[in-house]
């Protein structure tokens, strides 16, 4: 029996359809020709089959998690110090908050760490409950192409270990435009280096979330320039809702790009017209409902009251919202 509308997969709109958008939408997206996939980090490519927003008929459910970046001092502490801790005891913060997902960002595995961690941590996050949301990688795909060649391979060895640990979306980062480099040529670089790294993401059938993080993501017309040139299936936006610093209307921003969400974050504080101010959560999460998503909307607390006294606060506030 053919599924209703409501009831279909979400998916990317067809490339007919994604070249007809462009086709419209030439004049204000228009951008220099983007590099391709071909090895070494060189060539040209169209924009025709670029993504476009997912097909989402209604929100979906909103799950809430939280980012170990949380914690990132007692991460980075000395491991016989009073305070410090282990992504194991995230994980358990997790489980006596009744969180139901985290984030295992990256910076604070152990040096050397393998296969044998990555397996120990997941049973740890499956005995407490916790699912696994999501990870993050630090990275810049706007250097030379050898610096571009070594990032790519970094970011392919991260890809590999989250696949271990079973978690279904990475956020990564755009990166800085070099000096002497362009902003339209260091979007090309990205877009390049972003559709290898996203394609072997598709072999673990992992996503890559591009997050609004600064550098040539530091609006959303310029993060979007970036998303709509990439040709891939398993990519998408991680939407970070506190950093839009540049512009006058964050929310306006975050409502741009909460249409190619595949990931989610919420910081407590925003930028708004040049000040930090305190976040509106529930105009936040309106956003996203609004642009149907569904799916891991992590708390990445960064404020200045100590995570420990402050983070168990917002995290019933969300609960509540999420609901």
């Amino acid at each position: 029996m053919p599924l209703s509308e409501s009831a279909r997969p979400l998916q990317h709109p067809s490339r007919l359809e994604r070249r007809r958008f462009l086709h419209a939408a030439a004049a204000s997206l228009a951008a220099a020709p983007l590099l391709t996939g071909g090895s070494p980090l060189t060539g040209t490519k169209s924009t025709a089959e670029a993504i476009e927003p997912f097909e989402r008929p209604e929100p979906g459910p909103l799950k809430l998690s939280l980012a170990a970046y949380s914690f990132r001092k007692a991460l980075t502490q000395p491991a016989d110090s009073e305070g410090a801790m282990t992504l194991f005891d995230v994980v358990d913060f997790c489980r006596a908050h009744r969180v139901p997902g985290v984030e295992l960002t990256s910076y604070y595995f152990p040096e050397g760490f393998g296969d044998d961690y990555l397996r120990s941590l997941r049973r740890h996050c499956h005995v407490a409950g916790v699912s696994i949301s999501g990870g993050a990688i630090r990275n810049d795909f706007c250097g030379s192409a050898a610096e571009r060649q070594a990032q790519l391979d970094e970011v392919r060895r991260w890809i590999d270990a989250y696949a271990v640990l079973g978690a279904p979306a990475i956020r990564i980062f755009a990166g800085q435009a070099p000096q002497g480099v362009s902003r339209e040529e260091a979007i090309e670089r990205c877009v390049e280096t972003t559709e290898k790294a996203a394609a072997h993401a598709a072999e673990q059938g992992i996503f890559l979330a591009l997050e609004n993080h600064g550098g040539i993501t530091d609006t959303a017309e310029s993060l979007l320039k970036i998303v709509r040139g990439v040709d891939a299936e398993w990519f998408g936006v991680n939407f970070d809702s506190g950093n839009f610093r540049l512009g006058e209307d964050p929310y306006a921003e975050l409502a741009a790009i909460a249409p190619y969400a595949v990931n989610a974050q919420l910081k407590v504080e925003l930028t708004e017209g040049g000040k930090k101010v305190p976040a509106d959560l529930p105009r936040i999460v309106q956003i996203l409902r609004a642009a149907g998503y569904g799916g891991w909307v992590a708390l990445e607390y960064e404020a200045a009251e100590p995570p420990q006294q402050a983070v168990p606060g917002y995290l019933k506030e969300l609960q509540r919202l999420l609901a």
